[in-house]
């Protein structure tokens, strides 16, 4: 069953379906659902509200900013919760700032020293949003687009294809981008991200998700969490957060979670809080690599974290102070962290870091999964 183009429709739709002899069921059957509904009005476009389910958890979005708004996840005694921050509504999302909530972040999240990047003698100057630096595409980056939505399902998956143009000059880059994004929740809880762009002139992308976890269902901070990343080494920064140019080994120092490690634990050792870069062991680009896992002992919830990228940048929420979040929840310091799997950050700058160049008749790509589980 394939759905319509949800653009100005809304829809309901139930799947019931049988796992196959190779899936290892979740129960005995499988109720796929995805639910949509026109939340609001932005630029002349609908936004939509959508609710991917699969009968052992939900997860919610919006075709405003490719955002997810929640997670929703049982703990080990079956408790339903939202373990991700947000706001009350997707059409909060349209009036009050936040930092990049749930978004999708580009053309090219994370910083770019000085504003600024040089393509074949050619410099082009970009939006300052972060002190004298640029930051996740701009004032109006891919997370305050209306994107063009289409629902989509198979025999294992739910989920919402979002496509987006981005025209020449937008935000100071260059080149007419075409960008595609699914997002979709499997039959074994598994939340897969995968974007396909291609550009009519050389230009630089680097695609992300901006998501805020928060496995104890954001109740308090996530300083109990365990860690365990597939990094050995890590890109140092300076003052402003922008990369040295450095790649060093994680060996004997509080960027060392080859083994898994208690998140206060390590902030203590680095006397603040992480914003950072994390080198993946290098494989095949193609490869989906087993980037983190996370445990909360208390819920009893898992998050494995799996990429075909080359970097994950660690942000552990340090500057969110006093946030009037979802659910009249005050959101502080440390209460989320992010995994945002992506090319090293201000990488067009250093002739040593993989290459965010994207040339005409390229394909960038990139696939993201948080597979989701449950310790008793």
């Amino acid at each position: 069953m394939k759905y319509q183009n949800l653009l100005g429709i809304s829809l309901t739709a139930l799947l019931a379906i049988s796992c196959s002899q190779n899936q290892k069921p979740i129960k005995e059957e499988i109720n796929l659902m995805i639910k949509a509904e026109q939340v609001a009005e932005h630029k002349g476009q609908p936004v939509f509200h959508y609710v991917l389910d699969n009968g052992t958890m939900q997860v919610e979005m919006s075709n405003y900013g490719g955002l997810i708004s929640k997670i929703i996840t049982p703990d080990k005694n079956g408790k339903l919760e939202n373990i991700t921050l947000t706001l009350d509504s997707v059409a909060e999302y349209l009036t009050k700032p936040n930092p990049f909530f749930g978004a999708t972040a580009g053309r090219v999240a994370n910083r770019i020293a000085d504003a600024k990047f040089t393509l074949d003698g050619t410099t082009f100057e970009l939006a300052k949003t972060n002190g004298n630096n640029h930051l996740h595409g701009g004032v109006e980056g891919f997370n305050k687009k209306v994107w063009t939505p289409e629902t989509y399902s198979n025999d294992s998956v739910v989920g919402v294809k979002l496509t987006h143009l981005s025209v020449d000059g937008e935000e100071g880059y260059p080149g007419n981008l075409e960008t595609t994004l699914w997002m979709e929740l499997t039959a074994d809880n598994t939340l897969r991200i995968r974007f396909e762009s291609k550009t009519d002139k050389k230009t630089i992308l680097n695609l992300t998700n901006h998501t805020y976890f928060n496995l104890g269902g954001i109740k308090r901070d996530v300083l109990d969490h365990e860690f365990q990343f597939w990094a050995d080494a890590y890109t140092p920064v300076d003052d402003e957060l922008i990369p040295t140019g450095e790649v060093k080994d994680v060996t004997g120092t509080p960027f060392d979670f080859r083994t898994p490690k208690i998140l206060g634990d390590q902030i203590e050792a680095n006397a603040g809080g992480f914003d950072h870069n994390m080198v993946m062991k290098m494989q095949k680009s193609s490869d989906m690599k087993h980037f983190v896992k996370v445990r909360h002992a208390e819920s009893g919830r898992v998050m494995d974290m799996y990429s075909d990228n080359n970097g994950v940048q660690f942000y552990t929420s340090n500057f969110l102070k006093n946030f009037a979040g979802a659910e009249g929840k005050t959101y502080d310091q440390y209460w989320g962290f992010c995994l945002e799997s992506q090319n090293w950050p201000d990488a067009i700058n250093h002739d040593n870091f993989p290459s965010p160049i994207l040339n005409p008749g390229e394909k960038y790509l990139h696939t993201i999964e948080y597979r989701f589980s449950v310790e008793k």
